[in-house]
């Protein structure tokens, strides 16, 4: 199976930069999308449907922001929209699709780069989601959390770990929250096959941040340790530029 998590900083703006032909390229068996900045109204879906794909959302309320998505060939046996968590669930932040045992997760992480007030939700989430991701391990079931994690777990993951540490995405707070994640069960599917530098998912627009590869990982594909033994490979796609992110792969026995 070959799985991807991609934050796309809005579907419509993606899908003008060729992001539908990437697809059909690549033949995706799953994609699980952040920031749709979108519902399905404003999309033209049939496109999905003609490419065989079951596709799922949860979008915000708020119009134009956040949202997240699952694209998937394989039709599951349940998707849950959200968290159960009301406002998170509002911010369109969470969903997750069931495959027997394996549930597969979109999940877009708040950022807290605008201020005290976010990255206290920021904190919040953090906090919910750990213990909704580890209960949900504790009942028996597989985890494959995709998603904007908007966090850089450690030095090799960001461009200038001197100049950011002050930063939100590579506070100590946040780092340890990644290493508490990892520590409980689950694996970075991306640095168990790669442990090479310079190999980001998000750049900023500005300075020719992506030419200069001076970019952040912030996007994972976290697998549960029990899932270990079907991983086949794991890549980032920087080539795939319809984004100010990119994408992961990851190959997995299904």
């Amino acid at each position: 199976m070959k799985l991807i998590t991609y934050n796309l900083n809005g579907i419509r703006s993606a899908m003008t930069k060729g992001w539908i032909d990437w697809i059909k390229e690549n033949g995706f068996d799953v994609i699980c999308v952040q920031e749709l900045k979108a519902d399905s109204s404003q999309v033209d879906t049939t496109v999905f449907d003609q490419l065989g794909y079951h596709h799922f959302w949860h979008s915000a309320e708020k119009k134009g922001y956040s949202g997240v998505a699952i694209f998937t060939k394989f039709k599951p046996d349940n998707v849950v929209i959200g968290c159960g968590n009301k406002a998170f669930d509002a911010e369109g932040r969470v969903i997750r699709a069931d495959f027997g045992d394996t549930s597969i997760f979109s999940i877009y992480f708040p950022s807290g780069t605008t201020g005290d007030i976010r990255q206290t939700v920021k904190y919040q989430f953090l906090d919910y989601i750990y213990t909704h991701l580890t209960e949900l391990q504790k009942q028996g079931r597989k985890l494959i959390v995709c998603g904007d994690y908007n966090i850089c777990n450690k030095a090799i993951d960001i461009h200038d770990p001197k100049g950011n540490k002050d930063s939100s995405g590579f506070l100590p707070e946040e780092r340890e929250w990644m290493d508490k994640l990892f520590a409980s069960g689950f694996t970075d599917s991306f640095r168990h096959f790669n442990q090479e530098p310079h190999q980001y998912t998000w750049w900023s627009f500005r300075a020719n941040a992506r030419n200069n590869n001076k970019g952040w990982r912030i996007d994972y594909i976290a697998v549960s340790d029990t899932l270990q033994p079907k991983l086949l490979s794991a890549k980032i796609m920087p080539d795939a530029k319809h984004s100010d992110h990119c994408p992961q792969l990851l190959e997995l026995k299904w």
